[in-house]
Order: structure tokens, then C-alpha cells, then sequence
């Protein structure tokens, strides 16, 4: 059984390479994606239930992925937060662990490591 992931980034490219690194890589299925915090935030109250984990970008179209972070704290215990980011700095690691965060990953250097992470993720799914 795949596990549902919804997407917060603003690029579609990044977008569309991610969601096929995931359905080919991590047995994800990509349910929802948002370009915006607070389109993000609506589709995240509107479907409590609909996702076991978000993938979240900083900087976006609209507003930011802290907002979404935030917006994420009243999640299942199972839920998970994942930021993944070309802003990697110690403080926006430590703000984004903060605000309720599982996990970070740098965009630019570390996307083996979220597939590896999504990958562990889907087999504790099962």
C-alpha cells in the first residue's frame, strides 16, 4: 500500500521530478500538491486524514513552509514533516525542528537522502 504524500513546492519542474522519484523510488503516491502557504494550509485542514507525510519547501510562491510547518503541529503521531530546502541553514534546520519538523533535507545536495528517508518510511508503512 503506497503511502500518501502531499507536495508543498512552487516549481513545477521540481515538483513533477520529485513526484516521479517518489511513485518510482518510495512506493509514495502524490495526493495533493500546493504552490502556496496558504493554499497549502486550507487542502491541510480540509483533509486532516489525507496524507502520511508532507513534503515542504521554504520559500514559495506565496508566504512561506514555516506557516505550513506550523499548521502541521496537530497531526497524527504517524504524520510526517519533512522540509526539504536550498535554504539549508543551521537556523532554518533549527526553526523548521521547532515548529514541529520530523526531518530536513538540503535540495540541492541531499535528495538521495529524502528518497532513502521515504523509502524507510513506506516499509514501516505497510
Amino acid at each position: 500500500m503506497p503511502f500518501k504524500t502531499y507536495l508543498v513546492e512552487d516549481n513545477p519542474v521540481i515538483r513533477e521530478n520529485l513526484t516521479g522519484f517518489l511513485e518510482d523510488i518510495a512506493d509514495a503516491v502524490v495526493v495533493a500538491h500546493a504552490s502556496g502557504e496558504d493554499e497549502a494550509v486550507r487542502w491541510l485542514k480540509k483533509h486532516r486524514d489525507a496524507w502520511d507525510v508532507a513534503i515542504v519547501d521554504l520559500f514559495l510562491d506565496q508566504g512561506n513552509g514555516l506557516g505550513v510547518i506550523d499548521a502541521c503541529r496537530q497531526r497524527r503521531a504517524d504524520q510526517k514533516v519533512v522540509v526539504l530546502s536550498n535554504y539549508a541553514t543551521p537556523d532554518m534546520r533549527a526553526r523548521s525542528k521547532a515548529l514541529g519538523a520530523d526531518a530536513f533535507f538540503d535540495k540541492s545536495a541531499e535528495i538521495d537522502l529524502l528518497l532513502d528517508y521515504c523509502e524507510r518510511l513506506s516499509h514501516t508503512h505497510d
